[in-house]
């Protein structure tokens, strides 16, 4: 006798497992521990099979009714449905192996043997971070060039244009690893061209590369000019603030005790805060005994009533033979905004606080000084072991 849905939601559990029979060789098998199991009995060049046709009420008793006449169509055409399942299940490994997270770990998995540490490290995280929560799980077959646009745009929207750029080629690598495995036919990012916000020719020079930071960093501790401008040199790149409000530092805004250094930012006419690592501290010492009974903490050669030329900085950075076209003052902002972002991976908008930007918040009211600033002062000290690293060759 057929069954019925209302009977096959009330069957209970027996003490041995039983069986519950629909017709045409399918059945509900009922297991002590209350599971329900559609099986179907068929035979295959004489010889009787089973196969299971999943778990009710996932699949309901319609649902294995048409599973049944599936199966039956493919006997019917010499096909053994047992067969036929293993066939898909091993597609659908052989399709998450193409999947393009998977292509692109491989491919990392590669590159590392022949790829310094810190730069493997960059590129994975901004796999993970910018491609992966997006396309990761897409077969890199099926990936089109709107796909990848997406995820380009989605970076240009927080104003990480160089990064977007970078991300386009690793799309290229990874796409062309995947043809020479023959997972691919042809490359999709090629397609991008000219489709990405160009990279201002004229923007302020500034070394965003790991390796150039750390030789910066060794020639500015090999610096031999005043004890002002190399104390000024060494703090730069550590604060990140515009060249002015570094140079016209005030002893009266720095409070040594809390670790904090607050000043109404030029630009904006707002508060800030800029919290100071164990390294910049240590640094601020060393010069404090020099000018700390003055206003200024960087005063002129001349006076001290004043606070240094505002080219101090960039010529002491010229001296080092650092050229124009590679570093100014304002390059330790951009240095710091990529390195955060790309290598040390902290969110863009604790970024954007820390450089003094005009960050809003949903309601569209510009940030406090305040806001953020336990994660602030933890990205500060991290940013300033990870210079010392750096400069220190680890």
């Amino acid at each position: 006798m057929a069954l019925a849905d209302l009977k096959v939601k009330s069957i209970k559990p027996q003490t041995k497992t039983k069986k519950y029979f629909d017709g045409g060789g399918l059945f509900l098998e009922v297991t002590p521990a209350g599971s329900k199991l559609w099986r179907l009995k068929y035979r295959f060049d004489g010889a009787e099979k089973l196969i299971s046709l999943g778990k009710y009420p996932e699949i309901s008793l319609k649902d294995a009714r048409n599973r049944k006449e599936d199966a039956k169509r493919l006997v019917a055409n010499g096909i053994n449905p047992m067969d036929q399942r293993r066939e898909e299940k091993a597609a659908s490994i052989e399709s998450n192996q193409n999947h393009f997270e998977k292509v692109a770990q491989e491919w990392l998995t590669k590159q590392n043997k022949v790829w310094a540490d810190n730069h493997s490290t960059r590129i994975s995280q901004r796999l993970h971070r910018d491609v992966f929560p997006y396309i990761g799980k897409m077969p890199v077959d099926a990936i089109t060039p709107p796909d990848l646009l997406k995820v380009l745009h989605r970076i240009e929207g927080r104003e990480a244009f160089e990064t977007a750029h970078r991300t386009r080629g690793n799309f290229g690598q990874i796409f062309r690893y995947a043809i020479a495995t023959g997972r691919l036919a042809s490359d999709p990012s090629r397609d991008l061209r000219g489709a990405l916000t160009q990279v201002k020719g004229d923007h302020l020079p500034a070394v965003t590369e790991p390796k150039e930071v750390a030789e910066l960093l060794r020639s500015i501790e090999g610096y031999r000019g005043s004890p002002i401008v190399t104390t000024a040199l060494k703090l730069a790149p550590l604060v990140f603030v515009r060249p002015g409000e570094l140079r016209q530092a005030e002893w009266a805004h720095i409070n040594m005790e809390s670790g904090e250094w607050r000043f109404t930012v030029s630009k904006t006419k707002t508060d800030h805060i800029v919290p100071l690592s164990r390294q910049t501290l240590e640094i601020l010492n060393e010069i404090r005994p020099l000018t700390g009974g003055g206003r200024f903490v960087f005063h002129s050669a001349r006076t001290n009533d004043r606070p240094m030329s505002d080219n101090a900085v960039l010529a002491a950075l010229r001296s080092l033979g650092i050229p124009s076209d590679k570093m100014c003052g304002h390059g330790f902002r951009a240095m710091a905004r990529t390195l955060l972002d790309e290598v040390l991976g902290f969110p863009p908008h604790l970024i954007e606080h820390q450089l003094a930007h005009a960050v809003r918040d949903a309601l569209g009211r510009a940030y406090n000084r305040t806001q953020h600033l336990p994660e602030r002062k933890k990205m500060m000290q991290a940013w300033a072991d990870y210079l010392e690293k750096l400069k220190n060759g680890k």
